[in-house]
């Protein structure tokens, strides 16, 4: 049975009820000052507390926000780990959690983070890389239905983030669409190597070391920005 998926929606949805039902300050489960003072999201000003790039992906505003990352992370993590071991796909859900929190803290330098949608999108990513990587090995029409059916959840889910972002009210919860973005696209590099069962011929395959380096180097550098040039520093 399949555990990793299901340990991290547990502990989210544990965190989820503490916070909205066991210690309720002015409504934890909206938007307000309350789950601002959490010590597991992402805030600006408290860079310097690493652990917070990684644990903001525990806690999530308002039903409608960890009903959907719990639904997906289910839909999405379970098939995969029935192909692929659960510290693989625990690999690739980590590594968007973490591109998340730093592709937004350098083109959103002001931006706070709560939820898993960097892990979500990122087992996005991967379970597309998946299909790519196991198509020849597949039906071609259940390959194609596979596909289709990743593609739509993006384009989606993507456009309902565009919205909240955009256009929802100025008193709805903050959307960072990096976060989504650089969730996803470390789902897709990651993915393409950890999905592909580091077959020998893998390392031959100049996209490998493209994308396993184009990776880290990303990340190094949102690192070094964090550290060196980060504005809320001159504030």
């Amino acid at each position: 049975m399949t555990k990793v998926p299901w340990h991290k929606v547990k502990r989210q949805l544990g965190i989820f009820v503490y916070y909205t039902f066991w210690k309720p300050q002015e409504e934890w489960n909206t938007p307000e000052m309350g789950i601002w003072e959490s010590p597991f999201i992402y805030r600006p000003d408290k860079r310097k507390q690493a652990w917070r790039f990684i644990s903001y992906m525990m806690v999530h505003v308002g039903f409608q926000h960890i009903f959907g990352n719990v639904l997906m992370q289910l839909l999405l993590g379970l098939p995969l780990e029935m192909v692929h071991k659960g510290h693989r796909v625990g690999l690739v859900y980590l590594s968007g959690v973490f591109a998340g929190s730093l592709g937004s803290s350098v083109c959103e330098p002001f931006q706070a983070l709560v939820g898993a949608s960097g892990g979500v999108y990122a087992l996005t990513g991967g379970y597309f890389m998946n299909i790519l990587v196991n198509f020849k090995n597949m039906v071609p029409l259940f390959g194609f239905f596979r596909l289709t059916l990743i593609l739509f959840i993006f384009v989606f889910d993507m456009g309902f983030a565009f919205f909240r972002k955009f256009m929802a009210p100025p008193d709805g919860s903050p959307v960072s669409v990096v976060a989504h973005i650089a969730g996803g696209l470390a789902g897709m590099t990651v993915g393409f190597t950890v999905f592909s069962c580091f077959e020998k011929e893998l390392l031959k395959d100049r996209m490998f070391w493209v994308t396993i380096i184009g990776y880290f180097v990303c990340v190094l550098l949102a690192v070094f920005f964090n550290i060196f040039l980060s504005p809320v520093d001159f504030l």
